[in-house]
């Protein structure tokens, strides 16, 4: 009997805290600045609490009926009330992840874009451009300087999210964006350099996203950014044509 209540016995605060701490020194030896480590790990455990949240709501949609209306009412009230808290742990987790202090008026409630804002647009994105096209050779940096142009139209809290509305946006518009980079993307006739550039580089998937999402916010990043106009141009062209 003890044997099997060790086997099920779950992790208490202090280790829970003591994982954390060890993961934050390590990540600080790596070169990770602590604000960033720190972020990170929380939008991991915001997100644990979101899932949890998704499948107890999944529960609450599948009482089980055999056993009586009384005891299916008890059911629904029970895990409905666990269902609340846990998205308003949730949801608290969330905006304590991304709290960076009070909104600037003058970003539009934007903030600058994060060293760790950055990798993660850059890891979202690599997978989802090579599910179309092929590695080319235009320059990392061009990408970098695009994504951060990109991220600039968002806030914290939407920066936090960009992964999944990526992920959304190219699952929603597959065949628009395999017939886009088959004409004008890697091993098509168009070459690297010219107006049609910025389909060499994986970040052309995240300034797609938001010139369907946000195309004025972007156009302005855009030109605060002093990005080459013949890059969105050339874009929003080989976008229109893909139709």
């Amino acid at each position: 009997m003890e044997a099997a209540e060790e086997g099920r016995q779950q992790l208490d605060t202090a280790s829970v805290v003591n994982a954390k701490r060890t993961l934050l020194e390590l990540l600080g030896r790596a070169g990770v600045f602590a604000g960033d480590a720190e972020e990170l790990i929380g939008l991991i455990e915001a997100g644990a609490l979101a899932l949890a949240h998704e499948e107890i709501r999944g529960i609450v949609r599948s009482a089980p009926g055999e056993k009586g209306e009384l005891y299916e009412s008890g059911w629904l009230d029970g895990t409905q009330a666990v269902a609340d808290e846990l998205g308003e742990l949730a949801e608290r987790a969330l905006r304590s992840a991304v709290a960076s202090g009070p909104p600037d008026p003058e970003q539009d409630a934007r903030t600058p874009v994060r060293r760790t804002q950055l990798e993660r647009a850059k890891v979202a994105v690599l997978p989802l451009y090579l599910s179309f096209t092929t590695v080319s050779d235009l320059d990392p940096e061009v990408s970098e300087q695009v994504l951060k142009a990109v991220l600039g139209t968002m806030d914290s809290r939407q920066r936090a999210g960009y992964a999944g509305r990526l992920a959304q946006f190219a699952a929603a518009e597959r065949a628009r964006l395999e017939r886009l980079y088959a004409e004008f993307g890697p091993g098509s006739a168009i070459a690297v350099h010219g107006r049609y550039s910025l389909l060499h580089s994986p970040s052309s998937v995240a300034v797609l996203e938001r010139l369907a999402a946000a195309p004025s916010a972007l156009r302005e990043e855009w030109d605060a950014a002093e990005l080459p106009p013949a890059w969105l141009e050339g874009l929003t062209t080989a976008w229109d044509s893909a139709v």
